[in-house]
């Protein structure tokens, strides 16, 4: 099974290729971890997106898409893969699409995230983080023992700045302004699917697996 996760920030992407990843035991590829796992082992592609990550810049194509086709490559993504938020971009698709044509492994579905844009808002806004141990909580599904505090260490916990409701907004617009052409490219190809984000976990999980579940033979 070779399956794209589509979504904007909070509608539970990341949760979800976490479960799907384990259910049908296929590897779980998210570009951000592929990043990070780079730069920290200082790989040549690490090196290069560290380089623009310091300068605040975006990774550019060509770097993110030579970090996925070397994950493809590796032993564990052979029984398929999930990948978690990307591609963002016509362009990003066209360049998977290539990688995965080389290997004959076409991509069998898109999954586009449904969730109404007041609860991505509510879901965002109300994470907080602490600054000492990088625990996480949320305001409303998940919270502190303590309240303010910390659960673990204790330090007062924080609301990231691009997690209030203004930068969210910016955010979701500026995604539903890049993703647009992309959803019609995967729509055009016929390996679009929507999923109803907005219940609970195990709800949202049943509706992927119905989705998923005819192709995990494949």
């Amino acid at each position: 099974m070779r399956v794209v996760f589509l979504g904007a920030p909070g509608v539970g992407k990341g949760t979800q290729a976490d479960r799907i990843a384990a259910q049908f035991k296929i590897a779980k590829i998210s570009t951000g971890d592929l990043l990070r796992e780079a730069v920290r082992n200082q790989t040549e592609l690490g090196r290069e997106a560290k380089r623009y990550m310091d300068q605040g810049q975006l990774v550019p194509d060509a770097v993110v898409i030579g970090l996925v086709r070397d994950k493809l490559a590796e032993s564990g993504s052979a029984n398929g893969f999930v990948l978690d938020g990307f591609p963002r971009t016509v362009p990003q698709a066209e360049a998977l699409g290539k990688v995965l044509q080389e290997s004959l492994r076409p991509l069998h579905r898109v999954v586009k995230f449904e969730v109404p844009r007041q609860d991505v808002i509510r879901r965002l806004s109300g994470r907080r983080s602490c600054p000492k141990c990088q625990a996480t909580f949320h305001v409303e599904f998940a919270p502190s023992k303590k309240g303010d505090a910390c659960d673990r260490c204790g330090e007062r916990l924080i609301q990231r700045s691009d997690d209030t409701p203004e930068a969210i907004e910016t955010r979701l617009q500026v995604f539903e302004e890049q993703t647009a052409p992309l959803i019609r490219y995967y729509a055009s190809k016929r390996l679009l699917s929507e999923v109803n984000a907005s219940g609970s976990v195990d709800a949202v999980f049943e509706a992927l697996f119905s989705v998923l579940a005819p192709y995990s033979a494949i």
